[in-house]
């Protein structure tokens, strides 16, 4: 029988291939930014928030502060790779205004970065007040990106259109949301890692129910419509119509 840490490492590599494809899939957009050599209306807000994400992740995985972490680190280094060449690219086809926006940001984001991770190494001196402040600031950041869908979501309710929705992006979130959580709660237990990726867990499955709601319904009404468009030249009354012309 498969024992708790096989399970865990097993759990965590699946974690790891998902999270990656994650991470991966604006490949296109930036492939589109150097193709066109403009950044067009492109923002870099969510990569540089990913970014910092993915450094807490890497911090709270270390052995001084949160141990047994390794897979957390592993895919949250590729991630923080990721995220860096995305901002080089978008650094080098961007704006003057754009650059120094992207210049401001990181700057921020390492003052802060590095003030925690001194406060953090110079004030808390044990292991479990490290996991905990870090945990804390790692799920702050995890929430705020895992809820971030909730505008979009907002807008297929409004609409009655998944269009705005990308069903791979849902499932893929859905899925790696379940994922982690899974490895969270296999021994050793990780709160930290659990929260956020629990709350993820949910908002992936709303997403995946929204989506099924409205594209049932989107299909319907597109079937409807189709019945109903028929060119001028050729329509004919109702009560003459065929069933072919009426379905």
């Amino acid at each position: 029988m498969m024992n708790a840490a096989v399970a865990r490492n097993v759990v965590g590599i699946i974690g790891n291939v998902i999270s990656f494809f994650l991470f991966f899939s604006p490949a296109p957009t930036f492939y589109k930014i150097i193709k066109n050599r403009s950044v067009e209306e492109f923002k870099p807000d969510p990569y540089i928030a990913t970014l910092l994400n993915c450094a807490f992740w890497v911090f709270y995985g270390m052995p001084f502060v949160h141990p047994h972490s390794i897979l957390v680190v592993t895919i949250n280094a590729i991630g923080l790779v990721i995220e860096f060449v995305y901002i080089a690219i978008y650094f080098t086809y961007a704006t003057k205004n754009g650059r120094i926006k992207v210049m401001i940001s990181l700057s921020v984001e390492v003052i802060f970065f590095a003030a925690v991770v001194l406060v953090t190494m110079r004030a808390l001196h044990s292991i479990p007040q490290r996991s905990l402040v870090i945990g804390i600031i790692c799920d702050v950041f995890n929430v705020m990106m895992y809820v971030s869908p909730l505008t979009i979501m907002a807008k297929v309710i409004k609409t009655k259109s998944v269009r705005y929705m990308p069903f791979w992006l849902s499932l893929t979130n859905f899925l790696n949301g379940v994922c982690w959580t899974t490895y969270a709660l296999i021994h050793p237990f990780d709160l930290f890692v659990l929260i956020s990726n629990g709350i993820g867990s949910i908002s992936g499955l709303v997403q995946l129910i929204l989506y099924a709601c409205y594209c049932c319904r989107e299909q319907n009404d597109d079937d409807n419509d189709d019945g109903d468009h028929v060119p001028q030249s050729t329509r004919v009354p109702v009560s003459e119509r065929t069933p072919q012309a009426q379905a």
